[in-house]
């Protein structure tokens, strides 16, 4: 239960700046609704106490995100893979039945998104 003053306390926010590891995607959900879905590589931070400073093989991270304001996923039609990215959000998890079964999926529900350095052309 939510006291007074928790909300200080309390954030979903997230920041990630990385590389976009796939072209991104338009799902048309069951719904009708539309969203843009697409991955981006972050590198893990070294901080002191992470895995990644105990020496960890993983140095990377692949983050699914979708994007489901029209503007937003204009913007993310443009992107390419090897652009270097920023995105802010939040961190979802979504329910949906596939197969008979219901399933989860964690993900970053972004809310803004901007190019930040475009790869090389191939």
């Amino acid at each position: 239960m939510r006291e007074e003053g928790d909300a200080e306390l309390v954030a979903n926010d997230v920041r990630l700046v990385g590389r976009l590891s796939a072209a991104p995607a338009v799902v048309e959900l069951p719904s009708g609704d539309t969203l843009m879905t697409f991955r981006i590589s972050v590198e893990r931070s070294a901080r002191a106490g992470s895995p990644a400073a105990r020496g960890s093989a993983q140095r990377v991270d692949s983050v699914p995100c979708t994007a489901w304001a029209s503007r937003l996923r204009r913007s993310v039609a443009t992107w390419r893979v090897g652009d270097i990215v920023e995105v802010e959000g939040a961190v979802r998890c979504r329910f949906y039945q596939a197969g008979g079964a219901t399933r989860s999926r964690v993900e970053v529900e972004a809310t803004s998104g901007r190019l930040m350095r475009r790869s090389p052309a191939a």
